[in-house]
């Protein structure tokens, strides 16, 4: 009797144990995150998607209580390198994956095997891009840079990140609307793009006024056109819109920019809420404002479902955009990828 009564108060303890532990598990501990975060960003170091990751996990990494360790993991068209690192990790929120719009096109140029929708998304915001040329070349305005590349076909070199990403989308734009033919050269990110047109390993560059800004303003770059409609106030110096001189390339202009992060669709939706929860702060507060204010981005914030409907629209302007000009290695509709 006495045996018996010594294990029902065993099994009542134990009982009451595993209550506890739920209890607690419940009140937060033992929850995500438990230790660091990785963000694998697909692009160069000091290019616009890895400032902005930076900024943006730094703010976020107070929020969720753990170091979020910014890493570059570049390579491969439309940055597939870093793509297939970030979603060959385990699904469980500690690899994060620090990407573009520019990525969505990774399908199409035969370098990722999914379409875009097995992400979830988070987009922290974009900048318009500009054509720039270096300080001593010949060309003072976008007309006479055009016509060059009209007059000596493939003679003119133009650097962008990769292969496929936004800005060689606008390059490849910049082409068909104007009837220019440049030379592309691809480079991992945009930071050594515009580095190489610096060092006069390239003439022309095509990346962001936030990632050109302090180029311009330090004499190292010279802007000729906006490729969007409208001339851009840059401290004073006001850069024409392209659109002005060649008015066929609203038939491919603009293509906006969404820079941001992404985690794997079906990572728990207990994970997500937690950095849905982070990343809203981490917008909000008085840094990212700043950041934003003070670089030329345009802020977002949106993220899950409104994020994943913009990068599906993307996608889809993207892919076609690039079927259209040539440049896609895959047909979009053997991706099931619809048209815009």
């Amino acid at each position: 009797m006495k045996k018996l009564v010594v294990i029902l108060a065993a099994m009542l303890m134990l009982t009451g144990m595993v209550f506890a532990s739920g209890q607690a598990d419940s009140a937060g501990m033992g929850s995500y995150p438990e230790r660091d975060i990785t963000t694998a960003v697909v692009w160069g170091a000091g290019g616009g998607t890895d400032v902005c990751n930076r900024v943006v996990m730094a703010e976020m990494s107070k929020a969720l209580g753990v170091n979020v360790n910014v890493i570059n993991k570049t390579g491969g068209a439309a940055g597939s390198v870093g793509m297939t690192y970030g979603y060959s990790a385990a699904h469980d929120g500690y690899t994060i994956t620090g990407l573009s719009e520019s990525n969505v096109t990774a399908g199409v140029k035969g370098a990722w095997s999914n379409r875009f929708n097995v992400w979830d998304t988070f987009i922290i915001g974009g900048s318009p891009d500009v054509v720039s040329v270096t300080p001593d070349a010949p060309y003072n305005t976008i007309e006479e840079l055009v016509e060059a590349a009209k007059a000596a076909p493939d003679s003119i070199l133009a650097g962008a990140s990769g292969s496929g990403s936004i800005h060689h989308l606008n390059l490849l734009a910049l082409e068909n609307g104007s009837g220019a033919d440049f030379q592309f050269i691809p480079y991992d990110g945009s930071a050594p793009a515009q580095n190489a047109a610096m060092t006069g390993e390239i003439t022309v560059i095509v990346t962001s006024v936030a990632e050109q800004a302090e180029l311009i303003r330090g004499g190292k770059l010279k802007p000729l056109g906006m490729l969007i409609p409208e001339s851009f106030d840059l401290n004073g110096t006001v850069i024409p819109s392209a659109f002005d001189a060649y008015a066929d390339l609203s038939k491919y202009l603009p293509l906006p920019q969404s820079i941001g992060f992404a985690v794997p669709a079906d990572v728990p939706q207990e994970v997500k809420d937690v950095l849905y929860e982070a990343f809203d702060k981490s917008m909000a507060s008085d840094a990212v404002k700043a950041f934003g204010e003070e670089k030329y981005y345009v802020l977002s914030g949106k993220r899950g479902p409104e994020a994943n409907e913009v990068f599906a629209a993307l996608e889809s302007n993207f892919a076609w955009t690039l079927w259209d000009l040539g440049a896609a290695d895959v047909n979009p509709a053997d991706l099931n990828i619809p048209k815009p």
